[in-house]
């Protein structure tokens, strides 16, 4: 039998800087709990630490991912064109995507219903760790749970500045070595997907 699923449609945006740590952002105009951006960081030294936007969301991303601290803190993500700015408690990051390549035109031709789909998900595992190691679109997530992930566009993120607790964390940099958050990574090269992510609940989750 199968668990409740739920599913979060919008973007991830993972980046690396110079100073070793690396940023996962989730912007999330639909989910369960309404509309919502969270980010994920990892210190050059493996701290991973969660900024979410309500004691509610931390507490759902946290039995999913695994964190070493979490803040409660406002997220907002204000999207102009091919610019992000993303504000989260002590972190300020603004990015600049690219031009779709030939993978994100790809992408961006896969159907809303393949990608809420647990098979469609496992067809694409293989050759998403093939085309970019670390990443996986499948896996067990926090005890009890699943997860998949179904990309629907990507773009490159060309360009980025972030200061994090009033310190420039440098230049643009690839996300390296990966993020260790979950089953799986942000890909190396800085990008922004397009995605529609199914977390299927354990009985003790429902």
């Amino acid at each position: 039998m199968t668990g409740e699923r739920l599913r979060f449609d919008g973007w991830i945006a993972g980046v690396g800087t110079a100073s070793g740590t690396r940023l996962v952002v989730g912007h999330w105009p639909r989910s369960p709990f309404g509309a919502f951006s969270d980010v994920m960081v990892e210190h050059r030294d493996g701290e991973r630490v969660l900024l979410a936007p309500s004691r509610r969301i931390a507490d759902f991303v946290a039995a999913t991912y695994r964190f070493d601290r979490i803040e409660v803190v406002p997220v907002t993500v204000t999207a102009a064109g091919d610019t992000w700015l993303v504000e989260a408690g002590p972190l300020r990051l603004r990015l600049r995507t690219g031009r779709r390549s030939a993978l994100g035109v790809l992408l961006s031709a896969v159907p809303a219903p393949f990608a809420r789909s647990p098979v469609w998900a496992a067809l694409c595992d293989v050759p998403a760790r093939l085309l970019m190691p670390g990443v996986r679109t499948l896996g067990r997530a926090g005890p009890g749970r699943r997860e998949w992930y179904g990309a629907r566009g990507l773009r490159p993120v060309v360009a980025a500045d972030a200061v994090l607790d009033g310190a420039d964390l440098g230049p643009l940099s690839p996300l390296d070595p990966p993020v260790a958050f979950g089953f799986g990574s942000a890909p190396r090269g800085p990008s922004l997907v397009r995605v529609t992510t199914t977390v299927e609940l354990g009985s003790a989750g429902r």
